[in-house]
Formats: structure tokens, C-alpha cells, sequence
């Protein structure tokens, strides 16, 4: 199998060295913005470099779009219209009215595509959606979500990054309905610039804060920073009647007990979500060559990536409006999760 890679960035570069590495791909071509960038990135992983994105699109049998976000919706239209399965990385387009139509296109045509939320793929995330859906949780009553990037973004990115919420969160928008198999009905946001003043300036915040209620009553909070001095930290903890758990409190985990007899964190602490999600980023990847070849569905479509971005703009409105937003008022209405709805084990919750 021939796969054009389009985004020569770091995790384009990521997805370029995991590609190469697969007995069953013939060749990786790549194509970027940056034609200096891009020959770097083809030599280093023996890949052929393609002087445009047609070239490379035309010369393969699937792609992989790594290419900057208000890239993604045009580029993933050049690989409906050559009908090449498609792995584009999040978000699947720059907002929702672009997204709402890619959508519509996708599902009309026979394209396989699959949109990179790469922590479905991430063993203790897939640990916690299989206790859930098997009830050895019970009911759950809460769950809370940490994300704290170790580093702001670049200065230039900001602007073009659709915000806090939109930008980053929606991994973590994602995660809670692939993990409760529930839809959010309402959202009540909150963010404030802290200590990076360049947010201000684009209307974005470097801190924020999330409560959402799902369709079966369960509700769940976030807690967001920009910047964390100790590391890369994003953890989902679910608190049920049988039991309650954590993903992503490890060794790792950038964070310092000041209990007499706490929890220590030999560390090395995380630092980026490339070497925190590096299993994850590598099942995800073999996950689309099995796309590709037809020999399983697509483990997060384009209408879990509309799903993902309802949530976003809500808490964007949210925050914006200093009021709780339901997501019925958002977009489109929503269809169902990617799998029926669970059983329940426990009357008058979930089991």
C-alpha cells in the first residue's frame, strides 16, 4: 500500500516514522507547505517527496492529512473526490458550518475515513469504556477530566487555533462520549487569561473550566490550563456506585502530593502528548491500514468529529455568554454514539 502524507509537522512527522515502519506499506509520499520541511521529513523516514498535494494524492492508495486545521476540509474533499480512504487528524474542519457539510459530503459518499482522536486508542481509555459498558462501575455519578498542557502554544498559532475549547478540549469532548457511550445535552463554561496576556488579545484564555450533564443524567467536570510547570497531565477519573477509577495517574503523572504519606510520582514526568499518547498514536495508525483495506469500519467517523465539535462551540458559547448552552441548540441535532446505547444492570441508574 502506497500512502501520501500530507503535513510535514510534528505529528506529521510522527505518523511518518510509524507508517514507514509497517511491513505492509510500500512507500510513504509526502507532501507540505513547506517544500524544505517536507524533503526533511521524506529523506528521514525513506519516503519519495511529492511537489504537490495532487501529486501525492494521485500517486497513492490512501493519506494520511497531518497539514495545519484550515487545511483539513479542503484536503480531505481532494481525497473524496480521488475516493482514497482517508485518516485526517482533528479537528475535521476549521468550525462547525464547514464541518456540518464535510459531514453531509462523507456520509453520502463510499469514502472510509477515519478522524484522529488518538486517546480511544490508548489502553486505559479503552480499559474504562469496556467497565463501563460491562456495568462493573454501576452507576457512574461523576466523571472528571484533567488537561494540562506543559507549554502554551506558539504565539502565531494562537489566532488561527479556534480557541482554547475548540483547539484542545475536543480530545477531551471526544473521550467522555466514547468512554460513557452518552451524549451531552448541556454545558456551563467558564475561562479566564491567567498568565499568558496573548490569549486576551484573540478572545481565547489560557484556563478553563467545563461542567456538562449527559443524556442519562450523569455529569462531568473539566479542569484546563494552558501551562503546567511540572508536565503534561491529562487524566480521566469515573466515580460509580461499585467503584471508581483513573486513567492516567501513572509514575508519569506531573504532580506532587504534599500528604505526610501521599502518592509519589518518581516521575520522569510527562512533557508532551506525543510521548504520552505514543501507544495510543501507533494503535491508531494500524487501526486506518485496516480502514484502508476494508477490513473493519472506521473507529471514529466524521460524525463522532461533528459530535466532538457541538461540544466545543457550546462551551465556546458558553463562556462567551456567561450561561449554560444545550447542545440541541447547536448545529444540527445529534444522532446516536458509535454503539447502542448499554444495557443497564441497576434500577433507576446506570448498571
Amino acid at each position: 500500500m502506497r500512502l501520501a502524507l500530507v503535513g510535514a509537522g510534528r505529528i506529521g512527522q510522527l505518523h511518518g516514522r510509524l507508517l514507514a515502519a509497517q511491513a505492509d506499506v510500500e512507500q510513504v509520499v509526502v507532501a507540505d507547505a513547506d517544500p524544505v520541511r517536507a524533503r526533511a521529513s521524506a529523506e528521514a523516514i525513506g519516503g519519495r517527496l511529492a511537489a504537490t498535494v495532487d501529486e501525492a494524492l494521485d500517486s497513492c492508495d490512501a493519506v494520511v492529512i497531518a497539514a495545519s486545521t484550515n487545511a483539513h476540509a479542503s484536503l480531505v474533499n481532494l481525497a473524496i473526490e480521488r475516493g482514497l480512504p482517508t485518516f485526517v487528524e482533528k479537528p475535521l474542519a476549521f468550525d462547525l458550518a464547514e464541518t456540518e457539510a464535510l459531514v453531509e459530503r462523507i456520509e453520502e459518499s463510499d469514502v472510509r475515513l477515519q478522524v484522529g482522536f488518538q486517546r480511544r486508542f490508548d489502553p486505559a481509555y479503552v480499559e474504562a469504556r469496556r467497565m463501563v459498558e460491562t456495568g462493573e462501575l454501576g452507576t457512574v455519578y461523576l466523571v472528571r477530566l484533567a488537561a494540562h498542557d506543559h507549554e502554551p502554544p506558539p504565539d502565531d498559532y494562537i489566532p488561527t487555533s479556534g480557541g482554547l475549547f475548540r483547539d484542545s478540549t475536543i480530545h477531551d469532548f471526544d473521550a467522555l462520549r466514547w468512554v460513557t457511550g452518552q451524549e451531552v445535552e448541556e454545558v456551563y463554561a467558564a475561562g479566564s487569561v491567567r498568565g499568558f496576556p496573548v490569549f486576551a488579545r484573540h478572545d481565547d484564555v489560557d484556563t478553563g473550566a467545563v461542567i456538562l450533564q449527559l443524556a442519562d443524567g450523569t455529569l462531568a467536570v473539566l479542569g484546563q490550563t494552558r501551562h503546567d510547570p511540572r508536565g503534561y497531565d491529562i487524566r480521566m477519573e469515573i466515580i460509580g456506585s461499585k467503584d471508581a477509577i483513573s486513567v492516567g495517574l501513572t509514575p508519569r503523572t506531573p504532580l506532587r502530593s504534599v500528604d505526610a504519606d501521599g502518592l509519589a510520582m518518581p516521575g520522569p514526568a510527562w512533557t508532551s502528548f506525543l510521548t504520552r499518547f505514543a501507544v495510543a498514536y501507533r494503535a491508531e495508525l494500524l487501526a486506518f491500514l485496516r480502514v484502508a483495506r476494508g477490513e473493519i469500519e472506521s473507529p471514529c467517523t466524521a460524525r463522532d468529529a461533528l459530535e466532538a465539535m457541538r461540544i466545543s462551540v457550546a462551551a465556546t458559547c458558553s463562556r462567551s455568554e456567561r450561561k449554560p448552552v444545550r447542545l440541541r441548540d447547536i448545529g444540527s441535532r445529534p444522532r446516536s454514539p458509535d454503539r447502542e446505547e448499554r444495557p443497564r444492570k441497576e434500577v433507576n441508574g446506570r448498571g
